[in-house]
């Protein structure tokens, strides 16, 4: 005879599946920001006719000691329950299940009371139940649990004793002090809590180097704050990106579009990092000196701006990690580092790092160094360049080794890469992502990818780009204020995370590499010179949008969409709504050429009115306001005037 396997626990009873939410059986946690209420169901159940109870359990990751909540039973032996994510870190959750045998006393006490039956042997067992809570109980209910368990027994006292078997002090108590017995527990699942600004920001991207005012003047640090951050704190925005500060190598400069040819004086690209001053904590000496960081990053904090530093895992040449660690690197036949390339392409100024390396662990704890350095600058989101390039694995260590002592530190992937390559990168850890939006176009396109990415919204927090130093799309190519309008607009309002590269973008600049997605005259190879004061009407609306989406929460977050009908395909609608019952309903006309209109049906349920119930939609970026009533409305959208309405529904 075969022994029953130590495994199985034949007295438990319940049966705990498909908890929700988790990822991967629970292989990566959950994300969530402060104050997210979560929601987590299951299927529980059991075998026969006994009645059974769950609870969810949690705590955060400093306490010691787990906080119970009663999961409610929905429909089809379903239960849920909720938790609310009050700081940031991890989290951990699981369902406890067992079968509830003082509640089934107590039902079928009620069906054999009802029925007329003599219950003497109930009440005896009822007796047994009392005195096993008083067991737990309080110091107060102690004596008078005793007291009614003694009633219980006592023939003299029957009709009292089933009186009291239905009354609402027993059924308190049989949920107050629950006889748990062998218990069903599932696996623990974690939630990772960000804070705030993972869910909502604005991301301005320059080159330090182009601050200045002057011409021909390598900007400075010193620059940006007085240039800069102004002007960012005027349009709205509150995360400053900027590109590598560190020293430039040398060898292989290249030079004004992507040159081969380096000229003298030529300031070289931000992304070949590294020369005899230093590596990926070094600051390359014009754009000035560490004490001018620090107190870059100072006047940023000063005005609610966080500034992103990026992250690029590759070397100059000249980097000192070339010479002091070779084996960080490929080596070829002939004895050289294996520089970067994309055939046909060679980028000879880069040495991409070697994640096979045999020496990876003391490089993984080299790259970890670079990181907490930066946070110990006061640095708290970084972004990383091509992570998809880089081991998944020591993705998934380093950024937990990051936040476990920094857990504001905010990681945004710039991976335009496969999809999932993408989510994996998501699941391991980062907190935003970039994503396909700078590549959708039509209004098929925009639903589709909205609501696959809701599908993805426990894990994948999607930042949406209209352009960057890198790209400037086919669809900006035109160089139709229209366009740039709509693009910016659309990236800021289907999204609570959102950026443009700025100066190019608010100059509407569209002059491209021919046949290429990429900026001719790109600032990555050269300074340019900016005026921080100008203004136009994509400034305007890039200053309202912001201006919106601070005092709208419904603006705040990304997977709370509902796309509206509307019989025109150059028209996309969109509401959002908040917990705090605001509500804002976007209308673009995607065409950049034409007037464009329709009806748009709006989900009278979502706004919480009645179809003879008139409402205000008042329009944020005009200041109009519109008397609406039912479902259906007229619309109408003449790009060269505005190609779009932001409406927040009002009450009347």
């Amino acid at each position: 005879m075969n022994p029953i396997p130590a495994s199985i626990q034949g007295q438990q009873r319940v049966i705990i599946e498909h908890v929700s939410p988790q990822i991967e059986a629970g292989r990566f946690a959950v994300k969530a920001f402060v104050g997210d209420v979560i929601k987590v169901d299951a299927d529980i159940f059991l075998d026969g006719h006994d009645l059974l109870s769950a609870n969810l359990l949690y705590k955060f990751s400093k306490d010691k000691n787990w906080t119970s909540v009663p999961m409610n039973f929905t429909l089809n032996d379903h239960y849920e329950a909720y938790f609310t994510v009050s700081e940031n870190g991890f989290y951990t959750y699981t369902i406890e299940g067992w079968v509830n045998h003082s509640a089934t006393w107590e039902h079928e006490m009620l069906m054999k009371i009802k029925d007329g039956q003599y219950v003497n042997v109930e009440l005896l067992m009822g007796a047994n139940i009392l005195k096993n809570m008083s067991k737990i109980a309080t110091k107060e209910d102690k004596p008078e649990l005793k007291s009614y368990a003694k009633l219980f027994r006592d023939p003299k006292h029957y009709e009292e004793a089933v009186t009291f078997s239905s009354s609402p002090q027993m059924h308190h108590w049989i949920h107050q002090y629950p006889d748990k017995q062998h218990v069903t527990t599932h696996r623990e699942l974690k939630v990772w809590v960000d804070r705030e600004r993972a869910a909502f920001s604005s991301w301005y991207s320059m080159f330090p180097r182009s601050a200045s005012s002057e011409h021909n003047t390598h900007g400075t640090f010193k620059d940006v704050e007085e240039n800069v951050l102004p002007r960012m704190k005027s349009l709205g925005f509150d995360v400053l990106y900027i590109p590598p500060i560190h020293p430039i190598g040398k060898q292989f400069r290249k030079g004004k579009n992507n040159s081969t040819t380096y000229q003298e004086g030529e300031p070289g690209v931000p992304y070949g990092i590294g020369s005899e001053l230093g590596g990926h904590t070094a600051i390359h000496p014009e754009l000035g000196t560490f004490d001018d960081l620090k107190q870059l990053i100072n006047a940023c904090k000063s005005m609610d701006i966080e500034l992103a530093m990026d992250l690029a895992i590759q070397c100059s040449p000249d980097h000192p990690w070339a010479k002091e660690h070779p084996e960080w690197f490929k080596i070829r036949p002939d004895g050289t580092i294996q520089y970067a390339e994309n055939p046909p392409k060679k980028y000879q100024d880069i040495y991409p790092i070697n994640f096979e390396s045999e020496n990876w662990q003391e490089l993984w704890q080299e790259l970890k160094l670079v990181m907490m350095t930066w946070a110990a600058w006061g640095i708290r989101i970084i972004r990383v360049d091509n992570p998809h390039t880089k081991a998944f694995g020591f993705w998934e260590w380093v950024i937990a080794e990051v936040q476990a002592e920094y857990p504001d530190m905010i990681f945004l992937a710039e991976a335009f890469t496969k999809p999932k390559v993408m989510e994996q990168l998501a699941k391991l850890g980062y907190t935003q992502s970039y994503t396909y939006y700078t590549w959708k176009n039509t209004k098929w396109d925009f639903m589709t990818y909205m609501n696959e990415l809701n599908t993805q919204a426990t894990y994948m927090r999607p930042s949406f780009w209209a352009n960057t130093h890198d790209i400037l799309p086919y669809s900006l190519q035109g160089g139709l204020e229209p366009m740039f309008l709509i693009r910016y607009f659309m990236a800021a309002t289907l999204s609570s995370n959102y950026g443009i590269f700025g100066p190019f973008y608010e100059y509407m600049i569209n002059e491209a590499n021919p046949g290429k997605e990429e900026y001719k005259n790109s600032e990555k190879y050269e300074i340019r010179q900016w005026d921080w004061n100008m203004e136009n009407k994509l400034t305007h609306i890039i200053r309202m949008t912001n201006k919106a989406r601070v005092e709208n929460t419904a603006l705040q977050r990304t997977n709370n969409i509902t796309f509206c009908d509307i019989q025109n395909d150059n028209i996309l609608a969109y509401l959002k709504t908040a917990w705090n019952g605001n509500r804002i309903l976007t209308i673009v006309n995607l065409d950049p050429y034409q007037t464009q209109g329709g009806y748009v049906r709006m989900p009278l349920n979502l706004i919480h009115k009645q179809p003879d119930e008139e409402f205000i939609v008042h329009d944020l970026l005009t200041g109009a306001k519109y008397f609406w009533k039912g479902e259906y409305n007229a619309i109408e959208l003449n790009p060269n005037l505005m190609p779009m309405h932001l409406f927040r529904i009002e009450d009347l």
